[in-house]
């Protein structure tokens, strides 16, 4: 398929800590002069990079070689999809960021895809998503926004209107934290205080850079926030339809929180909407989602979240057919 007239077709890679995800798109403008982005194809692998960075500093060889096999799988779309290297970013985050070995990553996705990789900051992570999560927000919601993005190894919060104004970013994510903490299944209570303690102060220096009592809307964006409206929904399968753009009131999607984060593995394997590469981790990702929704509430007097299938990805699109 060919790009559509008056657009330009560009593929963001968002390679995360527990999964690769390719956007395929068509950027155009529309009538107000905004851009706007019409989806052409949409992939996500379960790769999970940061396997044992946490306690290592490192990436694992078999970790490297799944990151890398979805890799050769994204310069086929790009081809198949007429996207050239020029129109292509590739961008790494929480993962990369920390280990010793990342340029065995970087020349990987040099060789196969022709682009350099670029390792961003937590707060450049932070920008791309709200860029990628509000575009399609202002007008129907309050604003300053607060967006959430809950990630494999990171988390960050981005507070804004047209522009940001603060953001931060913590190094606790579903990964991270099931690799620190979890041992039981489901997890024992001497583990969830131990990552709630964790998380909780990572919330509590937050404070010092993002002043959170402006939040008029909280935005909630990536696998783990989808997984867990899914939850709060108690969808028959992962509905994207029915979960980008859901509004919650903060005690539903908490309780959705609070079920998942009891449930044994069996249990959670089971439910319809979870991906098969979540199962290990959402417990410790539904702890972090629950911590935030008590923090956001506490501090600003939000009653209700909304949750977006845009983020990074459609901000790091944007920023392609930008620059």
């Amino acid at each position: 398929m060919s790009p559509s007239p008056g657009t330009r077709r560009v593929a963001a890679v968002d390679c995360g800590t527990n999964s690769l995800r390719l956007l395929v798109a068509d950027v155009g403008t529309a009538p107000d002069g905004t851009a706007v982005l019409r989806d052409v194809e949409r992939r996500m692998r379960i790769v999970r990079l940061g396997e044992g960075v946490d306690a290592t500093g490192e990436f694992a060889p078999g970790a490297l070689h799944r990151t890398l096999a979805a890799v050769d799988e994204v310069d086929v779309l790009c081809r198949e999809h007429g996207v050239g290297a020029a129109d292509v970013r590739f961008v790494a985050t929480s993962a990369t960021r920390d280990v010793a070995n990342r340029a065995v990553l970087v020349e990987g996705v040099r060789e196969r895809l022709g682009v350099e990789p670029e390792v961003v900051s937590g707060e450049e992570e932070a920008a791309l998503s709200f860029s990628g999560a509000t575009r399609e927000l202002r007008g129907r919601f309050a604003e300053p926004f607060c967006v959430v993005d809950l990630g494999g190894g990171s988390t960050e919060l981005v507070l804004g209107g047209a522009r940001v104004d603060s953001a931060r970013s913590v190094d606790v994510g579903s990964v991270r934290l099931t690799e620190r903490h979890f041992r039981s299944d489901p997890p024992g209570p001497a583990e969830v205080a131990a990552a709630r303690a964790d998380v909780d102060a990572a919330l509590g220096s937050v404070a010092a850079d993002v002043p959170l009592q402006r939040t008029r809307t909280l935005v909630g964006v990536a696998g783990t926030v989808t997984t867990l409206t899914a939850a709060a929904l108690d969808l028959p399968g992962y509905d994207s339809a029915r979960i980008h753009g859901a509004v919650l009131p903060v005690d539903v999607a908490r309780a959705a929180c609070e079920r998942i984060l009891a449930m044994p593995r069996e249990q959670r394997a089971a439910l319809p909407y979870l991906h098969p590469g979540r199962v290990d981790v959402i417990a410790a990702g539904a702890l972090v989602w629950g911590a935030v929704l008590d923090r956001l509430a506490a501090a600003s007097g939000v009653v209700h979240v909304v949750t977006s299938e845009h983020d990074i990805l459609d901000g790091i699109a944007f920023s392609v057919a930008e620059r």
